[in-house]
C-alpha cells in the first residue's frame, strides 16, 4: 500500500462523491495536507473536520481565476482535478447558457486547476515534480445522446491530460486522468432521467441497481471508494512510469 506521508494533496470537488472518497482514502494513507476545493462551505467543513490530516480549505468556483491567483499551493506535490457537473438535453433543445455552464466548470475550471497546481509543482521549493489525475468520464469516450456538452467537456478532459501529461514530463511532473462509468455519486441528481427513475423506482439506490444492471456488462455501477483507490494508484510511486493515460473504469460499458 502507497504510503502519501510526505504529499500535499489538492483535491476539487472534495465535499462529496468521488472527490470525498478519495480524500478520506489518501488521509487513512497518511498524506500530510489536504487542500480540499468545493463550492459548498458548510458539506466541505463538515466532511473535513472528519479527517486525520492536516487540512486547508478553498472555498469557491474552480472556474473563477482569482480563486486560483490567491490559493496557497506551496509544496503541492499531487493533484485530483475532480470538480465537475452533469447536464441532460438533447442538442436541439439546449441552451447556449446551459453548454456554457457546463463547460465552464467541467473543462474551464479544470484547465485553471491544472493550470495552477502545474506552476506550484514546479515552483515547490526547489523540488519539481508530482502526479496529477483528472477526472474525465466514459461519457468522453462513449457517444449517448442528451449529454452534448457533459460529453465534450470530458472529452477534452482526456486531451487536455495527454498535453498536460507532454508538458510535463520534462518537469517530472505525471498527468493522467481516469475515465469512470456509472458511478454512485450526487451529481446524477442533475439529470433529469435519473429523477425520473427515482420516481418511478422509489429511491436512488434502486435508480442506480436498474441502471446499472441494464448499462452495464457487469450488472452495477462503481462506488466512489472504488474510483479513488484507482485515483490513488495513478497518483502513487506505484503508476511512476505511467502518464497521459486514460484509465476506464466503467464496468464493460465502453465495450
Amino acid at each position: 500500500m502507497t504510503d502519501f506521508a510526505n504529499a500535499n494533496i489538492l483535491i476539487t470537488g472534495a465535499a462529496s462523491g468521488i472527490g470525498a472518497a478519495t480524500a478520506s482514502l489518501l488521509a487513512k494513507r497518511g498524506a500530510k495536507k489536504l487542500i480540499l476545493a468545493d463550492l459548498d462551505e458548510d458539506k466541505l467543513a463538515d466532511f473535513a473536520f472528519s479527517l486525520p490530516s492536516e487540512r486547508a480549505l478553498l472555498i469557491g468556483d474552480i472556474a473563477d481565476e482569482a480563486l486560483w491567483a490567491e490559493a496557497d499551493l506551496t509544496g503541492l506535490t499531487h493533484a485530483v482535478i475532480n470538480a465537475g457537473i452533469g447536464s441532460g438535453s438533447p442538442i436541439d433543445e439546449m441552451s447556449f447558457a446551459d453548454w456554457r455552464r457546463v463547460l465552464s466548470v467541467n473543462l474551464d475550471g479544470t484547465f485553471l486547476t491544472l493550470q495552477a497546481a502545474m506552476r506550484a509543482m514546479k515552483g515547490a521549493g526547489g523540488r519539481e515534480g508530482g502526479s496529477i489525475v483528472l477526472t474525465a468520464s466514459v461519457a468522453g469516450i462513449k457517444a449517448e445522446p442528451n449529454i452534448a456538452a457533459y460529453g465534450a467537456s470530458k472529452a477534452g478532459v482526456i486531451q487536455l491530460a495527454r498535453i498536460a501529461a507532454k508538458e510535463g514530463a520534462s518537469s517530472n511532473i505525471r498527468v493522467n486522468s481516469i475515465a469512470p462509468g456509472g458511478v454512485e455519486t450526487p451529481i446524477w441528481r442533475d439529470i433529469p432521467f435519473f429523477v425520473d427513475m427515482v420516481r418511478e423506482t422509489g429511491s436512488e439506490e434502486a435508480a442506480f441497481k436498474a441502471m446499472g444492471s441494464i448499462a452495464t456488462p457487469l450488472g452495477r455501477f462503481a462506488k466512489p471508494e472504488e474510483i479513488a483507490g484507482q485515483i490513488a494508484f495513478l497518483l502513487s510511486d506505484e503508476a511512476a512510469f505511467v502518464t497521459g493515460s486514460c484509465f476506464v473504469s466503467d464496468g464493460g460499458y465502453s465495450l
